[in-house]
């Protein structure tokens, strides 16, 4: 196994040990410059001590000379005759076009270089990189610096070569340096922690507040779902092809998981609950409808219509304590998704919005096909095993069935349900033929109040013992399925994500309207004020 972030998986060697030594080739080269600035000192001190004998012997030489010749310098030549001058016109005659052509010519033939004269290139900071005017800048081991960007990262006043220190983060003082943390930047650290061999100093607090570590080098920076990184390797890391100096990349817009733009074409796998790209070396499980899943999601999937029911009756729960309890009684069947499309086009729904179906709340009598037993995980991380039946549904009232796809994480499969059966609601009681964006609207508005419910499942189990008042409804029972995993706490946030910045015309706008009517009253008071409305 290679380092998240700067060594690709399955190499030959062992990557610790090449980074030990890319590490103690690092530590050498910084200990050559140091010995190299400290040598190039004494050479120039040694320079300039020449120099300034060599200067002096050349004075007295000139001296011993004037003595003996006694050079007598020439009398100054006469000045020229003034110009005569009369109303302000000059005597001299006038210049004819052939004259001032040779003027012109000889003037430029003046200022034009000589082929053997050399012009001298212009300087570069290696700091900034820009142009340094003769004569502004300092020397560091032969390279020019502007005197301002030869200045320590901690204070930022101007530094000597013989009193700073130099590592991957910058330049600095040596009195800065020891009191500097390189995490949160603090200039006046009191008591420090350093790194045994990077010797990096950083305030303790950052070992225990949360501060992410490097997954490679082990320093403090930057980590997501995929492993920790150091910022520098997180930026130019794609997570699926474990490529290290991307060029382009693309970002989830919620995962923010960077990849290389090409892999949204190349047939990499999508996870069809996270929407996360399939990493090299990962193995994501293939459904037997063609829907591949993630390992992750696969953990909590709801697999057949069995194992739905406890779902089915807490969402019925929930819906009963927000005063709208859904009285009649009709199957709730998950099932392919071949089976949904089927039965999408026997209900002639008419999906205009460009949308995934993954539920259906139907109102026609029909014959459906459920999974009744899922499958379970064969050789290879193959699934095998899976069962079906068919079932005519019928009813005497309004709706006949809820069908939902089956292989879904138990959170986005509740989301699910709680929207359809909003819609079962809103049937049996009287609210037909609504606009089609309200409807929506209410029925995303009831799935994103059940999530916000489920975030209460993310603590302990003496939660549960809290009033009715102090959490959503249906709390109490979200939270009996104990302690979740950190995945399963994201999926929620994830879920609400989905529903909040859905850009449709229908769920997205319908949501974002009736949550604002809901802002001030509850669903149930809003539902009777449309119902009153109506007649």
């Amino acid at each position: 196994m290679g380092c998240f972030s700067c060594f690709k998986p399955s190499t030959s060697e062992d990557p610790f040990e090449v980074e030990t030594v890319i590490v103690e080739e690092v530590s050498w080269y910084e200990a050559h410059i140091q010995e190299s600035e400290r040598l190039a000192l004494k050479i120039q001190e040694a320079e300039q001590l020449d120099v300034a004998i060599q200067e002096s012997k050349r004075s007295a030489l000139d001296i011993q000379e004037a003595e003996q010749l006694e050079v007598i310098p020439p009398p100054p030549p006469p000045p020229p005759p003034p110009l005569k001058e009369h109303n302000n016109i000059s005597s001299r005659a006038p210049l004819d076009e052939d004259d001032e052509e040779r003027i012109i010519r000889d003037s430029s033939k003046e200022t034009k270089p000589s082929e053997d004269e050399v012009i001298p290139p212009r300087s570069m900071c290696g700091g900034c990189h820009f142009e340094i005017e003769q004569g502004g800048s300092v020397d560091v081991l032969g390279v020019p610096w502007h005197p301002e960007c030869f200045s320590c990262g901690a204070c930022h006043n101007p530094i000597s070569i013989e009193n700073h220190v130099s590592n991957s983060r910058g330049k600095f003082h040596k009195a800065c340096y020891e009191r500097y943390c390189y995490v949160c930047k603090e200039k006046k650290m009191k008591n420090y922690h350093k790194h045994p061999f990077w010797e990096e100093r950083y305030c303790p607090a950052h070992e225990t507040d949360g501060t992410h570590k490097c997954f490679s080098c082990e320093r403090l920076e930057v980590s997501n779902s995929r492993g920790k990184f150091h910022k520098a390797c997180y930026e130019r890391y794609c997570y699926v092809c474990k490529e290290k100096k991307m060029k382009n990349y693309h970002k989830h817009p919620f995962w923010e998981e960077r990849y290389c733009p090409a892999h949204e074409t190349d047939g990499t796998h999508k996870c069809f609950s996270c929407e996360r790209l399939e990493p090299r070396g990962t193995n994501f499980v293939m459904l037997d409808d063609g829907r591949w899943l993630c390992l992750e999601c696969m953990s909590s999937a709801v697999m057949d219509t069995d194992e739905v029911q406890p779902l089915h009756f807490e969402i019925r729960e929930f819906f009963h304590d927000l005063n709208m309890k859904v009285e009649k009684e009709f199957p709730l069947l998950l099932v392919e998704k071949q089976a949904l499309n089927k039965a999408e086009e026997e209900e002639k729904i008419d999906n205009q919005h460009g949308v995934v179906t993954r539920g259906i709340c139907l109102s026609e009598e029909q014959i459906v096909t459920n999974v009744s037993k899922g499958p379970k995980m064969g050789p290879n991380k193959q699934l095998i095993g899976l069962t079906t039946e068919s079932q005519r549904v019928v009813s005497e009232f309004e709706v006949t069935a809820i069908l939902i796809l089956y292989g879904l994480p138990r959170l986005l499969t509740g989301y699910i349900l709680a929207h359809e059966m909003m819609h079962a609601y809103l049937r049996l009681n009287g609210y037909r033929n609504l606009n089609n964006v309200l409807e929506e609207g209410i029925c995303q508005v009831l799935g994103h109040m059940w999530l916000e419910s489920q975030t209460y499942a993310t603590i302990d189990a003496a939660a549960a013992s809290y009033s009715s008042s102090s959490q959503p409804p249906g709390g109490a029972n979200a939270s009996k399925k104990g302690e979740w995993s950190e995945f399963e706490k994201k999926l929620v946030e994830f879920c609400k994500n989905e529903i909040e910045t859905d850009e449709s015309a229908v769920y997205g706008e319908g949501f974002r309207k009736v949550n604002h009517m809901v802002t001030n009253s509850n669903l149930y008071e809003t539902l009777q004020e449309i119902l009153r409305r109506r007649g």
